[in-house]
């Protein structure tokens, strides 16, 4: 899978980490992990060897989300990530955003962000009907 436009987010981790631990925000700020998010971290996500900086007991988990209209239904949905390799290879263009996530305090952040797709291929169609 080729990825273009790549922002990493790290320098933004860094930070937000920095005012937990100066303790100019609180643990209760940046552990707010919906119950989507965690479910499909859980059912979805690569664990990785990283552990969590907040509560420093449990790996991170990395989920991926992908966004775009030339997706069809999945738009907005977490992936795995050879789910994302799969898709790059059958649809033109969308975003994809790395998302880490401690499954014990809730923890998470955007990692980074990339767009992957094949131009010329078709997009998908959507099943449902949206409303305006």
């Amino acid at each position: 899978m080729r990825k273009r436009d790549v922002v990493d987010h790290a320098l933004e981790r860094r930070a937000v980490l920095a005012g937990l631990y100066a303790g100019r925000t609180s643990a209760y700020d940046v552990c707010d992990a919906s119950p989507y998010l965690q479910s499909a971290a859980k059912r979805l996500g690569t664990m990785t060897t990283r552990t969590c900086p907040v509560c420093r007991k449990l790996p991170l988990a990395e989920v991926h989300w992908v966004y775009g209209a030339a997706i069809g239904d999945a738009d907005g949905t977490a992936r795995t990530l050879s789910g994302v390799t799969r898709m790059a290879a059958e649809r033109p263009d969308f975003a994809v955003y790395q998302v880490e996530v401690c499954l014990g305090c809730g923890w998470n952040h955007l990692v980074s962000t990339w767009r992957a797709g094949t131009p010329g291929t078709e997009p998908a169609r959507r099943t449902r009907r949206r409303e305006a």
